[in-house]
């Protein structure tokens, strides 16, 4: 699979998208649409300058390592939101934390809704040795998860709930079993 166009545009307003360098929350300098040295060429360093046509250059190839990432370790079928959810994800922890993680883990038993939550445990940057949580990656996650679980905007059906306990109270089905119950009620 490969991001969408919805998928790119939501990777770019949550990374945003600067044509100077500059050092992001933990010193690293960054341009572009979040991109680092790390993912590639051009190295980043104080002072580089880049178009907005280089910038979308770099992010296609940026997503590409990233898109690689989560089809070569995800075994389930996806839908659209949840790859582009996915690759948001990976993009910003990058593709080894990614494929290590216990969303992928969860998310290959065919645990979607496991998997969406463990979106919500990568909101921290490590300081001074210790984990500190960030408004702004958590405000991240939340919404990489809406994107993973919200499959109307995709075309596609609306995931099954879990088996077992603690579904997610805000699911559909939950309304359903309730209206199920107040017809077996009505029938007395």
């Amino acid at each position: 699979m490969r991001t969408s166009a919805a998928g790119r545009k939501a990777i770019t307003e949550r990374e945003g998208l600067r044509l100077k360098a500059y050092q992001d929350s933990v010193g690293i300098w960054t341009i572009g649409v979040g991109h680092t040295s790390a993912a590639g060429p051009p190295t980043v360093t104080k002072g580089l300058n880049i178009t907005a046509a280089l910038a979308d250059q770099i992010l296609t190839r940026d997503l590409s390592i990233f898109e690689k990432a989560v089809n070569n370790s995800v075994t389930v079928p996806l839908n659209q939101n949840e790859f582009d959810a996915l690759v948001s994800l990976a993009f910003n922890i990058g593709a080894g934390a990614f494929q290590r993680s216990t969303l992928v883990k969860e998310l290959n038993k065919g645990n979607r809704y496991g998997a969406a939550n463990q979106f919500l445990a990568w909101d921290k940057i490590t300081v001074g040795g210790k984990k500190k949580a960030l408004k702004g990656l958590t405000n991240r996650r939340k919404a990489e998860r809406d994107q993973f679980l919200n499959s109307k905007t995709s075309g596609l059906p609306e995931p099954k709930p879990p088996t077992g306990s603690n579904p997610p109270a805000s699911s559909n089905w939950l309304v359903a079993l309730i209206n199920a119950i107040l017809s077996l009620f009505k029938r007395r």
